[in-house]
């Protein structure tokens, strides 16, 4: 298997997240391509690899260890973009202004397995569902 991407593991970060209650909404989706597009860490990636990573994680996904394969690899981030990991499936979990039950699980399953403090999950928390409100 080629090495995996720094950009392609946050790419199966969100894409989880957003699958993790069986059904990836819309506003999902659209939040996952503008983080795509304004993030400094996916400068010079574009959006057939952003496609291509989407299916590789559906792929990842629908087999038994794939949540599993997933949270490893968003464990064997560089530490300085683990905080990048978390609070990017936060976004993507506030996008729809519904964090589901299933993705609440999904992101303490990713607070256990990246070097991310509790406090700082609550506040990247807070911050994305605070983005995400309208009037």
């Amino acid at each position: 298997m080629n090495a995996i991407s720094v950009q392609d593991t946050l790419v199966y970060v969100m894409v989880s997240i957003s699958a993790v209650d069986r059904k990836m909404d819309e506003a999902e989706m659209l939040r996952i391509g503008n983080v795509v597009k304004t993030l400094p860490v996916f400068d010079h990636y574009n959006s057939d690899q952003l496609v291509n990573a989407a299916k590789t994680c559906r792929d990842i996904l629908q087999d038994e260890e794939g949540l599993d394969t997933v949270l490893g690899l968003a464990a064997s981030l560089p530490e300085n973009l683990q905080e990048t990991a978390y609070a990017l499936a936060a976004e993507i979990a506030a996008a729809d202004l519904l964090v589901s039950a299933e993705e609440v699980r999904l992101l303490q399953l990713l607070r256990a397995n990246l070097k991310v403090g509790k406090l700082t999950c609550a506040a990247l928390e807070t911050a994305a569902k605070a983005r995400h409100q309208t009037a």
